[in-house]
């Protein structure tokens, strides 16, 4: 399949040179499967098989560009939207700088993260992976909920600056499993992301689920007062966060039209905690990485906080060239962020209850609905969700209804940070809309914030 679609981007490409097009053609082919649960039962089992084409169009300073679902075979019906795409280029409005068409000196070719046994995975071998993680904790009142989603990507790209080629393809697979009770709306939620089908274990989420039942079953559940609390935060959580860095943070593009709260002079400084080493980290496998970016350049580390001092901004080559910076091997779907481990001993949540605290602790594992307030404060806004946990002085266990926290991530991520665990996870952060896109960012297990202030306190579930 592979020299199936290489030959067929380099006929499209010959066809362009022909009809005397600037042209760049991306393939892009996922093989997507979907198992959803809801009330105990599956209520979808679906799969699709899609390949998107899409013919950007480069006239000096114009751009346009004509995107198809279409078949490999399909060369003239491909042909034809090559040939609206450069029909359209004529009448586009001229950008205000020079766009640079990728010149690819090579081909290149990755396929080593591709496990064909996690592609593959039957409908039988995805029910009974529900199965195990559910174990003995349904009941009449508690049930099941989630999905299993897995499949294959496969992205590639050929230009009319030189025949050369570019070829990716990954598996991956992205697993989240809710207990709920119909009666008391109480959520917990155990997730998991594979990159290969080793990496399926579906018992640490049933011991995870089955430890948070038990407490959300035997604790009585309380509106916890307004205030300041040591928050030790989930992978979800500090995952997510991670993610909005990347958005408000040190995005080149988006810091150049106001939508961040750094900006140049503060590369160099110390702007997190020392315990804050944040990294794009094409070597780890876990974040389905491209090792090579659309316009050609390698990827290698690259990092973005040494000890919580800013090293400096990602570019695509598009905003590079928008903005006159140099660009930074970024013009990719996704990157592979990887937030350093901290040195705390702790290896799951049972083992985080039943350390020792001096003081209350409250555990947030994901946030729901989180948004961006203020993009220039870094401000951001979410709620606890799916199996929070007051950890009380005394050693016992509250379970709180839900808190809204509103900071910015310059408070979440620095001084005020008390600890990283030693051991990191890779939380799957994809989208289950648009362009199959397999990401996941890898955190440690939990990080400890002391002193948050929490602006909401909800009086039920």
């Amino acid at each position: 399949m592979k020299e199936q679609i290489l030959s067929t981007l380099r006929e499209l490409r010959a066809y362009a040179v022909e009809k005397g097009y600037e042209m760049v053609i991306y393939y892009h082919e996922e093989d997507s499967y979907l198992m959803r649960f809801a009330n105990s039962a599956i209520s979808l089992n679906t799969n699709e098989h899609l390949v998107r084409i899409e013919a950007i169009a480069y006239d000096g300073r114009k751009r346009a560009s004509y995107e198809m679902i279409t078949d490999l075979n399909e060369i003239e019906t491909i042909k034809a939207g090559m040939d609206v795409a450069g029909e359209m280029v004529q009448h586009a409005m001229p950008l205000t700088y020079d766009p640079t068409v990728p010149h690819l000196e090579v081909d290149f070719i990755d396929d080593k993260g591709y496990d064909e046994s996690l592609a593959k995975l039957s409908n039988e071998e995805r029910l009974a992976y529900f199965n195990a993680v559910a174990g003995k904790l349904e009941s009449e009142d508690i049930k099941l909920s989630g999905i299993f989603s897995n499949g294959t990507n496969t992205l590639a790209q050929i230009t009319t600056k030189s025949e050369s080629v570019q070829y990716f393809k990954t598996s991956d697979a992205q697993v989240t499993a809710v207990l709920s009770h119909e009666k008391l709306k109480w959520e917990v939620i155990a997730e998991q992301s594979a990159q290969q089908k080793s990496e399926l274990d579906p018992m640490v989420l049933n011991e995870e689920l089955a430890f948070l039942v038990e407490r959300y079953q035997t604790e009585e559940p309380e509106q916890i007062p307004l205030g300041n609390y040591d928050i030790v935060f989930g992978p979800a959580a500090t995952a997510e966060m991670v993610r909005f860095l990347s958005l408000i943070g040190f995005n080149g593009g988006l810091m150049k039209r106001g939508y961040s709260f750094l900006n140049e002079e503060k590369v160099g400084e110390q702007v997190f905690s020392e315990k804050f080493t944040l990294t794009d980290d094409p070597a780890r496998m876990e974040t389905f990485p491209f090792k090579q970016d659309f316009s050609g350049i390698d990827r290698k580390l690259y990092s973005l906080f040494e000890q919580g001092v800013f090293k400096g901004f990602i570019w695509s080559q598009d905003e590079a060239d928008e903005f006159g910076a140099d660009p930074t091997g970024h013009t990719v779907m996704h990157n592979s962020f990887v937030l350093n481990a901290g040195d705390h001993e702790v290896n799951s949540l049972q083992e985080l209850v039943a350390q020792p605290r001096e003081k209350d602790i409250l555990y947030i594992p994901y946030l729901h609905y989180m948004n961006i307030v203020n993009p220039s404060q870094g401000l951001i806004t979410g709620s606890s969700r799916f199996g929070a946990l007051l950890l009380k002085a005394d050693g016992s266990v509250v379970v709180p209804y839900n808190v809204r926290l509103t900071r910015s991530l310059l408070e979440v991520f620095g001084e005020k940070v008390a600890w990283l665990s030693k051991k990191t996870v890779a939380y799957n952060v994809s989208s289950s809309y648009g362009a199959r896109n397999p990401t996941s960012v890898i955190v440690p297990l939990f990080m400890r914030v002391n002193d948050l202030e929490i602006s909401h306190s909800n009086d039920s579930y």
